[in-house]
């Protein structure tokens, strides 16, 4: 498992959306916005996670992304793992010389297997409580109301001149 700064952003987003949990979908324009960064980096990086269930897309205007099913159970490690992969790409060769074994292979696997083993008792709720308790507030953004709106009723004219010649003098003869 690699850790990489791919992985830190999704940790990011991922207590991003854990923090407005119970409000309407983020849209990833938004995400982009407040932790700078690109906003096509963020739908690769969203993509994996979708993939795996961690996160529940919408589309459409409101659209964004909520999370996945299994919200209160995400791991820092499920996150790592959905963005980096499980693989292990550690070379077991020195040099590249085939047949040279590692002689630090061992220590790699206990050290890869306790940081895995600590990354699964993380959780992101946990994290998303650790900022709420340092005082972060979310700020919503206010929904932008778009679309046809009902006619204004126009008002009735209602007009102080006379309405003909007989009365334009009655009203001249009685202003003098």
């Amino acid at each position: 498992m690699r850790l990489s700064t791919r992985g830190r952003f999704a940790i990011n987003a991922m207590i991003d959306l854990a923090l407005r949990d119970r409000a309407n979908p983020v849209p990833l324009a938004d995400l982009a916005q407040r932790h700078h960064i690109s906003l096509s980096y963020l739908e690769q990086v969203f993509a994996k996670l979708r993939q795996h269930g961690l996160v529940d897309s919408t589309r459409g205007p409101g659209g964004g992304y909520t999370l996945g099913f299994r919200g209160d159970a995400i791991t820092v490690a499920d996150i790592v793992t959905a963005i980096e992969g499980d693989t292990d790409d550690r070379d077991l060769t020195r040099d590249g010389e085939p047949g040279a074994p590692d002689m630090t292979h061992d220590l790699w696997d206990a050290l890869h297997s306790t940081l895995v083993a600590y990354m699964k008792t993380i959780s992101l709720r946990s994290l998303a409580a650790e900022q709420r308790a340092k005082g972060f507030e979310v700020v919503e953004r206010k929904p932008v109301k778009k679309g046809v709106f009902a006619k204004l009723k126009p008002e009735p004219v209602r007009t102080n001149a006379p309405n003909s010649v007989f009365a334009l003098g009655q009203a001249w003869s009685a202003a003098r």
